[in-house]
């Protein structure tokens, strides 16, 4: 399970919204936990990250929690490895090469908000203002609403601008850490080798990528055998860790210039709002489940073994997890058999190029980037 914040320090609005995730992923998921076990939840060391996943787990077994876990901080800075924060040893992602999201929000700014500028210019005589600082206006309506409950600011723009706003963010996320990035895949993938080590029941001997070995080479801080799983990271993080695992619903090229396409389904405020959550459920059945049941009962199994699946859940909206992966098949329940997800992940490790992507020269338009644009648009 993946829980993400998005602000530099948590917020009154934001320690609610994570206790009462925690509530909720009680009620989901509390009755898989292992009463005489005390289990291991990883977070880092950026404060608003630790506070984060302290009211989130306060709100999942109560007050008293670090009776029923231990958290475990994984140094968030340069020069130590930490999948939770895969950007600090990806050199490149903290370049221009990795700016092409920023870029191309910049030049979709200054084409939806001429008229916001000309109209705000014209009842601000006395200042002189351009598309960016328009923009900055805009952005301090949900930063100030977060913060003090209201802003001044919300109301100076229309409905078409408040969603020409939110594409803003898209076009960022998508050029900064999803597919339209060239260190988008390298970023997540030391999170998604975890979460294959996991699934496998073993710990991180080698790597190739940014998870912590000495962490994940031990099983007193990298548990196998707990029911329940919590980790807690950044927005752009998850981001990143959905592109790893090469879920290409998400990788719809988004056309800075517009229009905003009428099927997009990179949609930030759907997948990275505040307190976002990939919950990944491991379902273990005595039959194999019917991939077109439309209802849970005894006649949703057909004839065979025992069998695994594996179920993704972002923000409690099902992944259909065969629309990226045609070996998972067209489930109605979007579940993938846990043995074919294993092996469509075999080669994720090597798609993510993690040395070269954070290490070697990429141009600003990554060919790696475009390569995988073109192979995208022949499927």
């Amino acid at each position: 399970m993946l829980i993400g914040d998005r602000a530099e320090i948590l917020v009154p609005v934001g320690r609610q919204e994570l206790f009462d995730s925690g509530v909720l992923h009680y009620y989901n998921y509390g009755h898989l936990y292992n009463t005489s076990t005390k289990i291991i939840a990883r977070t880092t060391t950026q404060d608003r990250m630790l506070k984060s996943a302290e009211y989130f787990m306060a709100g999942f077994f109560g007050l008293e929690w670090t009776n029923n876990a231990t958290l475990e901080l994984i140094i968030e800075q340069e020069g130590f490895n930490n999948s939770l924060a895969g950007y600090f040893q990806c050199n490149n992602s903290n370049l221009a090469v990795s700016e092409g999201g920023t870029n191309a929000s910049v030049v979709w700014e200054n084409i939806y908000l001429q008229n916001a500028t000309k109209r705000l210019q014209a009842l601000s005589p006395n200042f002189k203002l351009n598309v960016s600082d328009v923009y900055n206006m805009q952005t301090l309506c949900p930063y100030e609403t977060v913060a003090f409950g209201y802003s001044a600011f919300c109301d100076l723009f229309t409905y078409e601008e408040w969603r020409s706003f939110e594409y803003s963010i898209d076009l960022s996320f998508a050029g900064n850490n999803y597919f339209q990035s060239p260190t988008g895949r390298a970023i997540g993938i030391g999170y998604v080798e975890e979460i294959l080590a996991r699934l496998q029941n073993h710990v991180l001997t080698t790597t190739g990528t940014q998870a912590n070995i000495t962490l994940d080479n031990n099983t007193r801080t990298f548990p196998l055998n707990q029911t329940l799983y919590f980790d807690f990271s950044h927005d752009t993080n998850i981001a990143a860790v959905l592109t790893a695992f090469g879920l290409t619903q998400f990788a719809q090229l988004l056309p800075s210039s517009g229009p905003i396409p009428s099927n997009q389904q990179l949609i930030v405020s759907h997948l990275q709002p505040f307190g976002a959550r990939v919950d990944i459920e491991v379902i273990s059945a005595p039959q194999p489940i019917s991939a077109t049941r439309t209802v849970s009962s005894n006649s949703s199994y057909v004839s065979g073994a025992p069998t695994t699946y594996i179920h993704f859940i972002i923000n409690q909206r099902t992944l259909p997890l065969g629309v990226s992966f045609p070996a998972c098949g067209n489930r109605t329940d979007g579940w993938c058999e846990l043995q074919t997800f294993l092996k469509v992940q075999n080669n994720s490790l090597a798609e993510a190029q993690y040395d070269y992507s954070c290490n070697g020269y990429v141009g600003i338009l990554s060919l790696l980037a475009m390569l995988e644009w073109i192979a995208l648009c022949k499927l």
